[in-house]
């Protein structure tokens, strides 16, 4: 196993439980570290396909000697076991939909401040797209890039659905899965910080980190990427549904 270095204590009580357990389920194939800076805070931000990728990104920056600081749905927060390890391994509660998000955002700043890793799922939510596609995501992490002026590092993964699929119940830890991770160069978003920050810009910021991370996970599946992003604003019917979905026409 790759050494881990963080120092928190709660991350390293969770991690002597779950890196083993992660190692017996998947082989992994990690890429890009040489693109993480080497000092000061920065945010990761990937694509999102099933729950369970959210514990393979946070394993991939752990071993890379990060401790990162996942925004999750602040109903996790409360259940029984994944509360617990979240609570002790300093996740970021995020109240989504509501004006208290903006909290979320201001505790997750404050973090990239004392030089953490503050990491970002900015779909929001599990891709619609019936590919697994990166869809179109929230402006939240551009607004956050913006006002902290701190690299954005995009991270593709792919592989972590063989495992939990989609909005699925049981884990498929046999055989050993494939999962793929691999950091890109920081995403340049100089040339916004000194603009209004405005719906175009925000939407511009958004639309190069996803760019970014899209590119890296055309290459990781040796597949070309759809022309257009998923975009749940136009398919809403989508919104409420937890399963998997036909093809749809792309603008």
């Amino acid at each position: 196993m790759p050494i881990a270095r963080p120092d928190s204590r709660g991350y390293r009580a969770v991690a002597r439980i779950v890196r083993p357990l992660m190692f017996s389920m998947i082989r992994y194939d990690w890429r890009g570290s040489e693109n993480f800076p080497r000092s000061g805070g920065f945010i990761a931000a990937a694509n999102h396909v099933t729950e369970f990728d959210a514990v393979t990104l946070a394993h991939y920056l752990f071993d890379h000697g990060y401790e990162p600081r996942i925004m999750a749905k602040r109903g996790l927060f409360t259940a029984p076991l994944v509360g617990s390890v979240l609570r002790a391994t300093r996740m970021i509660p995020v109240d989504r939909g509501t004006a208290a998000a903006g909290r979320s955002l201001e505790d997750a700043a404050a973090q990239l401040g004392d030089g953490a890793c503050v990491t970002i799922l900015p779909e929001g939510t599990l891709t619609r797209d019936p590919d697994l596609w990166p869809m179109e995501a929230k402006t939240g992490m551009a607004r956050m890039a913006l006002a902290s002026r701190l690299p954005v590092v995009p991270i593709a993964q792919w592989g972590a659905h063989r495992v939990l699929p989609r909005y699925g119940k049981l884990l498929r830890p046999f055989p050993r899965k494939r999962v793929t991770m691999v950091a890109g160069p920081p995403v340049d978003l100089s040339d916004l910080y000194d603009r209004p920050v405005d719906t175009q810009v925000l939407r511009e910021a958004t639309n190069r980190v996803m760019d970014a991370i899209t590119a890296l996970l055309a290459d990781v599946r040796g597949e070309q990427a759809p022309a257009a992003r998923f975009d749940l604003r136009k398919h809403p019917e989508y919104e409420a549904k937890r399963t998997t979905y036909p093809p749809v026409e792309r603008p």
